[in-house]
């Protein structure tokens, strides 16, 4: 693909793909959200009717185990889901293999992506990313998690915290320290979570998300061989900021279409819900609430598509990618925030919609990089 290449959105192609992919939500998905919720996880099988409708490896090439499209294909997929009825809770749980497969892939490491990456896209396994630590969160620099070279085999010790699908995940790729400190001593390792010495911690409880299940691990003299280590050792640090890239769109996009969801839903409340004799569409003050977050819906749309487009035809938009997220996140709290409002009482209940999408927006922020560390890297782009 050239950077002069034409993309658009609403090809036939991409038409049929969004519909596939409402069609499965509609039909594998809401009916049963509530239980996993309540449950705190997804079932295992919900991973392989998803690789069978052909929606886990939209991204990734046919020989790697995916269906040969692009990025956009997958940020389409994920928009649908969530707009469908969907959650940004369950595209973590369901596309957890987002973030494991990922390095994996590129290393181009036949045999790590026949063992780990293949299984994980048709839906037979389950993949994690572990980097975050309980000292330093996800100070990727200063991993303290180490793995000691002995003969043929790392050996690991550490732990990991906030770790998606972690309770699940049949294998972790993750972050370690292989060299001197700093970033440059980085190295990443796929552990498979069957290891003797590995285990899960604890399982954590979350305000939203709650249907992703988010794990502590423990590393106690894990032994896995060389032949684990993804890409050249004390390499990961530019892998892991190579791979933010995607993350980071991803969560943008999920939270514009939280953001159209909850619109969508608010407009239809609004105009069956009366007050004193009225609709509420029809007051004034709704109105005009209304029509200033379609507006910012629309524009944090736009340029999060321009941005994808961009990053997908190759160009390196490490600040763009951030002020996207950024913004797609402040337009998608605004967005929550009037719908619980103009849903009244309902909106406070378990049984609505916008319920869960008010809790699960806090993760938006503070998932692939908060916030603050988005502003941070925006403001050192800038030359400030």
């Amino acid at each position: 693909m050239t950077t002069t290449e034409v993309i658009r959105w609403d090809t036939d192609e991409q038409k049929a793909l969004r519909q596939l992919a409402a069609d499965f939500t509609r039909k594998e998905i809401v009916p049963h959200l509530d239980e996993w919720e309540r449950a705190g996880e997804i079932p295992r099988e919900l991973h392989r009717k998803a690789a069978d409708a052909g929606l886990l490896g939209a991204s990734v090439a046919e020989e790697h185990g995916g269906s040969g499209g692009t990025a956009l294909d997958m940020l389409a997929i994920l928009e649908e889901i969530i707009l469908a009825g969907g959650s940004s809770g369950l595209i973590s749980a369901l596309f957890s293999h987002g973030i494991a497969t990922p390095h994996i892939v590129s290393s181009g490491n036949t045999d790590l992506i026949e063992r780990f990456a293949r299984p994980a896209l048709e839906g037979r396994a389950i993949g994690s990313l572990a980097i975050s630590e309980p000292s330093g969160g996800s100070d990727v620099a200063n991993i303290r998690t180490t793995a000691r070279r002995d003969g043929d085999e790392y050996v690991i010790n550490g732990a990991k915290l906030y770790i998606t699908s972690g309770t699940r995940a049949d294998f972790v790729t993750t972050a370690v320290r292989t060299g001197d400190a700093g970033a440059g001593g980085i190295s990443l390792v796929v552990v498979p979570t069957d290891t003797p010495g590995f285990t899960v911690s604890r399982k954590l409880d979350k305000m939203g998300w709650l249907c992703s299940d988010t794990a502590e691990l423990f590393y106690d003299d894990v032994r896995v061989p060389v032949s684990n280590l993804i890409g050249a050792e004390n390499s990961a640090f530019g892998q892991i900021a190579q791979q933010f890239q995607g993350e980071r769109l991803s969560l943008a996009f999920q939270a514009v279409a939280t953001a159209q969801r909850c619109f969508d839903l608010t407009v239809e409340w609004v105009k069956s819900r009366e007050t004193m004799g009225r609709p509420l569409s029809k007051r004034q003050v709704v109105r005009h609430r209304l029509a200033e977050l379609a507006t910012e819906i629309t524009a944090a749309q736009t340029f999060c598509r321009s941005v994808a487009e961009r990053w997908v035809n190759g160009e390196g938009m490490l600040l763009e990618t951030s002020m996207a997220k950024n913004n797609a996140v402040k337009v998608c709290d605004h967005a929550v925030m009037e719908a619980v409002q103009l849903s009244g009482g309902i909106g406070l209940m378990r049984e609505s919609e916008v319920e869960r999408h008010f809790r699960d927006a806090r993760v938006l922020g503070i998932g692939g990089g908060t916030n603050e560390i988005m502003n941070e890297i925006i403001s050192k782009l800038l030359g400030l």
